[in-house]
């Protein structure tokens, strides 16, 4: 055999074992005859594969009692599935002032998950990746698993990440988040914009070909999904939603423009009205210095009525950016993840009353994600997998490394 024929023969097992794993990924238990219905591989191929697979510690032959498909006459049918002690993959969301990761096994099941406060401007990069290094191990423990079961970690930071990991030199908030952790993480590590990956766990919870995912805490960023792919740009910047800092220097939007999360706003709006406010509120009742965005989202609930009127205003903002986002990629949806998300529902509300009706095309629905303060790390487990499935032959399980 020459060397182009046992290359081209080596190349077609692989890509043979790739199709019969990720089938196995979507089963529990199967037979051949079962991989063969969906791979389209004979029944010597499957059972060849399958047996190259066990062997590399991807699969194991069940032979316990019972069977999950038909059996060739005489003779009982092999049954297969995926190993679960071949790796897991993690999902770190390494935002400005949290750290949540998650560890979830091949199938994406959650596996355990661990959370903590930071203060990263105290910590530094250094301090931000040995953080996240000792989350992560924690949670790795709590899954019964250590470092050297972990095939991918997908990291989310709030800055434009560009194709190969990197965000722009300009501007050291950009490179205090994105800190380093390809260097120091588990496994193939791969570093995402945070929308990015909050626009990513709401496209595999609600497939859309057209959304935005607005991320909305402290910072304001989104991220896009058009005609069904994600928009990244040249170098990571889509949906940094800069322009609303320039609206802030119009006299026309005074106070309205800055790129500043809905949380920040309210709180910034709360301390800053309060003192002035001519009317009686609640909020009086906060140190003026101690009043958060949850206090004034209570007081709205609640029927406060300067609360009310931040609310009213928080709404006409989003109105606004729902229209510009409408006018310029013709969004369906626009979904508000991130902490805000539990309490954001009135400023939809309000946001949906003042969309124009004479737009001359559909504007899109205002949601809230069900993801809470989690979009970020699901979109990280759910970034992790799809490269998985879609490169499975690219990863060592843990059974066969050193």
């Amino acid at each position: 055999m020459d060397g182009t024929t046992a290359s081209s023969t080596q190349l077609l097992r692989q890509i043979n074992s790739g199709a019969l794993l990720r089938f196995a990924l979507q089963e529990q238990v199967f037979t051949a005859g079962e991989a063969m219905g969906a791979t389209g591989l004979t029944r010597a191929t499957v059972l060849g594969v399958c047996d190259g697979l066990v062997d590399a510690g991807w699969l194991e032959e069940v032979t316990d009692g019972g069977e999950s498909g038909p059996a060739l006459k005489g003779r009982p049918a092999r049954r297969y599935q995926l190993r679960e002690a071949a790796g897991v993959v993690v999902g770190l969301d390494a935002g400005e002032g949290h750290l949540t990761t998650i560890v979830a096994d091949l199938r994406g099941r959650g596996l355990a998950k661990r959370r903590q406060s930071i203060d990263s401007h105290a910590l530094g990069r250094a301090g931000r990746v040995a953080g996240a290094q000792e989350l992560i191990r924690q949670a790795l423990a709590d899954a019964g698993c250590d470092a050297g079961d972990v095939l991918l970690t997908v990291v989310g930071v709030p800055a434009p990440v560009d194709a190969d990991g990197r965000s722009p030199g300009a501007g050291e908030f950009w490179q205090l988040m994105n800190s380093g952790f390809d260097q120091h993480l588990e496994g193939a590590v791969t570093i995402e914009n945070d929308a990015n990956l909050a626009a990513i766990a709401e496209h595999a919870q609600e497939p859309s070909a057209n959304v935005a995912t607005l991320l909305s805490g402290e910072r304001f960023g989104a991220g896009l999904i058009v005609d069904g792919r994600l928009l990244r740009g040249r170098r990571g910047g889509a949906g940094e939603m800069r322009f609303l800092d320039i609206l802030s220097d119009s006299k026309l939007e005074p106070e309205e423009g800055t790129s500043d999360g809905f949380g920040a706003l309210a709180r910034k709006w709360a301390r800053t009205l309060v003192r002035s406010y001519g009317g009686d509120t609640s909020l009086r009742r906060i140190p003026e210095g101690d009043i958060s965005a949850e206090d004034v989202f209570q007081a709205a609930r609640e029927g406060d009525p300067l609360a009310l009127d931040i609310i009213a205003r928080l709404g006409a903002r989003l109105a606004r950016i729902a229209v510009v986002l409408s006018s310029l990629l013709d969004i369906e949806r626009v979904v508000i993840a991130g902490g805000i998300s539990r309490a954001i529902e009135p400023v939809l509300e309000r946001a949906r009353t003042l969309l124009p009706e004479n737009s001359g095309l559909p504007l899109p629905d205002l949601v809230a994600s069900t993801f809470g303060a989690e979009a970020v790390v699901h979109g990280a487990i759910e970034s992790a997998l799809t490269r998985f499935r879609r490169e499975p032959m690219a990863f060592l399980p843990r059974a066969i490394r050193p």
